[in-house]
């Protein structure tokens, strides 16, 4: 069987890899060149937190991220060494912000009764989970049950994996029309048993309600930090993330603007972000900025992902701010599909006269 997969993000990169497992004979086309990082995927967090992110999301986040953490397992004995960690999160807050963190709590145990999930921690046990927070002298909580990986060294590997496999790599170039066992590139049509359309927000005209949702993340090196694990730091406006990465690399970010402007970072995000990084660490202070980066995230109006199947034309689409998180699952549904078995998650599927 031969497959044409539109799009070389973290879902058309993983459903390539499923696929050249199943057998299956991949072609994969990409608007990118294979170096660039202008892109969704590249431009990411890469926390795999179903719990944290339930606070803000549809209970069904939380299930699919569940069974995502499995794959992820699985994935990362699969793939050549790539950092991953899976020593789960924390919420902190400032004085003036502790009642915020007991809502934040109350949340969680409003939408899934998972007192069980997380743990309040006092500052000696905080300090004891989390040395480069000895500092703080507030409770946190811990989220034991969550993970991150370093998304850009995830899409690496499975670019070298999937060339050294075979497939073949159309990079650099826009597909111009998709169909049913065709696409068009390059004034030529190809043909393929089936095609599937993975281009995030490439795909709006295809797929009308899909909209773009603005990300903004800063990268830095703070050898004076030495975080282990996720801090999300609690604020009635924003929630900061700071996620640890090799060699003293932290990820900084939060904005969420429901735009699909990609001009640079703004000032205020850029103050903001880094103000509330060093709020939580000093260190930060004398750590060096490596990159600031910006793009915009494929979202339906429920912020859920979906799959639009047919013979011939298989539409994946709107991972939203869950892309690591929930690519596994999404990608294994769609496979369910292809070989005629139950979907885990059928809420996902879409008609493809209803897009």
């Amino acid at each position: 069987m031969k497959a044409g997969i539109v799009g070389a993000g973290i879902v058309g990169r993983l459903l390539a890899y499923r696929l050249i497992q199943k057998g299956w004979n991949v072609s994969l086309w990409d608007s990118e060149t294979l170096e660039s990082q202008a892109t969704c995927s590249f431009v990411a967090a890469g926390m795999l937190s179903p719990l944290s992110e339930i606070e803000t999301a549809e209970v069904k986040v939380f299930e699919m991220g569940l069974r995502a953490m499995e794959l992820w397992k699985s994935l990362m004995s699969e793939l050549s060494p790539i950092y991953y960690q899976t020593r789960g999160s924390l919420f902190v807050a400032h004085a003036q912000e502790v009642e915020e963190l007991t809502r934040t709590r109350e949340r969680f145990e409003y939408k899934l009764n998972a007192g069980h999930l997380l743990q309040q921690v006092s500052p000696a046990q905080l300090a004891e989970l989390e040395p480069g927070l000895a500092h703080w002298t507030q409770n946190a909580l811990f989220l034991p049950h969550e993970g991150h990986l370093d998304n850009r060294e995830v899409m690496k590997v499975l670019a070298q994996s999937l060339l050294a496999e075979g497939v073949e790599w159309h990079a650099g170039i826009n597909v111009e029309h998709l169909s049913a066992g065709n696409l068009t590139a390059v004034g030529q049509t190809w043909h393929y048993d089936q095609v599937f359309d993975c281009r995030g927000l490439g795909a709006q005209g295809d797929w009308p309600s899909l909209r773009g949702v603005r990300g903004e993340l800063i990268h830095v090196q703070a050898p004076d930090v030495q975080f282990t694990r996720p801090i999300r730091l609690v604020h009635p406006r924003y929630r900061i993330y700071i996620v640890p990465r090799p060699e003293n690399v932290y990820v900084i970010g939060a904005s969420q603007i429901e735009s699909q402007d990609l001009s640079p970072i703004s000032v205020r995000t850029t103050l903001e972000l880094l103000s509330a990084a060093y709020s939580v660490h000093p260190g930060f202070a004398e750590a060096r900025i490596l990159g600031t980066y910006v793009q915009c995230r494929p979202a339906f109006p429920d912020n859920l992902p979906r799959f639009a199947p047919s013979k011939g034309l298989v539409r994946v689409n709107g991972l939203y701010r869950h892309g690591y998180l929930l690519a596994p699952t999404v990608v294994n549904n769609v496979v369910a599909w292809l070989e005629g078995k139950t979907l885990t998650d059928p809420e996902l599927l879409v008609k493809e006269g209803c897009l």
